[in-house]
């Protein structure tokens, strides 16, 4: 197999040639975060027989339940990416303050990350995954800060995640296109299955929370009014809806197969401009997107021209297939569109009740 494709490593190395003056710690940097991923690839195999199932009696910064895996996740990260000296700091879904590194001006990179996305799905052994941004550290030689942090998604070096499925994949970019490696158990390595990934233009899928329909804003509420209006709407083409609860489930099968992701912004809590956060998962998502054909955006624009103002800040997100993103990105700039008295899915007897 070695014969046939490049390992992540051998890719690496392909890539640092480009860069002859490069000092090699990018690349034992995302290798460090390869190493995290395939641990726990390993205990998030071994299902309940690992008794990581279930919850710690805690909640995280973002107010949410932490589960057990999400607490070995974040621990496997630092302790595979602390020890190198590359990393200057890490920012952590799971981590109020991120950690710095006790050396002042050590490392020249930055990584922000989600240990364990998609958490809610551990327990009924749904695919669950991590992801990672690389950012480059000031240029001033001193002890990272969270503002350090705090950079458009456009300053991203490289992004990726990795996914707990059937196979364990690492989709990665480093600034040319997105490349997929897949885990081979037998001999330990990541190998390139999946080169140059890209998302058609157009597609027939989308994913959203529909729960939630009632608290989107109209520009949400138009765009999938039409789509399950099927060919006889104004789209002329019928469309299936997909959720799976996992972001990295979902921007996956987008990568592979095409789609539209929406978790956008809406009125259920007004203090929250989103549900994903920006540095974490929004940017390197949205990274990965760009660099395989598609659009990531808020809603209303790139999503990766976001100044960020706080480490764990929420944002809307919609990401996916090049044409539809700029579709509700349209709508949003047209503002409301005034309701027909016989809309089937919206009016009192529809799909979604809009006063429900």
């Amino acid at each position: 197999m070695l014969t046939k494709t490049l390992t992540l490593t051998q890719f690496l190395i392909e890539e640092r040639r480009r860069f002859p003056q490069a000092s090699g710690a990018f690349n034992s940097l995302v290798l460090g975060v390869a190493l995290a991923c395939k641990a726990l690839a390993r205990r998030v195999a071994h299902g309940a027989l690992s008794g990581m199932y279930g919850g710690v009696g805690e909640t995280n910064i973002q107010g949410e339940a932490q589960q057990k895996l999400d607490v070995l996740a974040n621990d496997t990260f630092l302790h595979c990416l602390q020890w190198g000296g590359y990393a200057r700091g890490m920012l952590s879904e799971e981590m109020e303050q991120p950690w710095i590194s006790e050396i002042a001006g050590q490392g020249d990179y930055l990584l922000a990350f989600d240990p364990l996305d998609g958490s809610s799905n551990i327990d009924v052994n749904l695919s669950v995954g991590s992801i990672f941004s690389l950012l480059r550290a000031p240029s001033e030689r001193k002890r990272a800060e969270t503002s350090d942090f705090l950079q458009p998604g456009s300053q991203q070096l490289a992004a990726g995640y990795a996914i707990y499925g059937p196979a364990t994949m690492f989709v990665l970019t480093v600034g040319r296109g997105v490349q997929g490696f897949t885990l081979d158990p037998e001999i330990g390595e990541f190998l390139l299955t999946h080169p140059q990934m890209t998302i058609p233009a157009q597609t027939k899928e989308f994913a959203i929370n529909a729960s939630n329909s009632r608290f989107w804003e109209p520009p949400i509420r138009r765009y999938v009014e039409e789509c399950l209006a099927g060919s006889k709407g104004p789209r002329g083409k019928d469309f299936n809806m997909r959720w799976i609860a996992s972001l990295v489930a979902e921007a996956h099968r987008i990568l592979t197969r095409g789609g539209v992701f929406m978790y956008p912004r809406d009125t259920k809590d007004p203090s929250k401009a989103g549900r994903l956060r920006l540095l974490y998962e929004a940017n390197p998502i949205g990274m990965l997107i760009e660099q395989a054909g598609g659009r990531a955006s808020t809603g209303a624009g790139p999503v990766m021209q976001v100044q960020p103002e706080s480490a764990h800040q929420r944002i809307g997100f919609v990401f996916g297939s090049r044409e539809e993103v700029e579709r509700i990105e349209r709508y949003h700039a047209e503002g409301p569109v005034a309701a027909e008295e016989d809309t089937p899915l919206f009016n009192l007897r529809g799909l979604f009740r809009p006063n429900s």
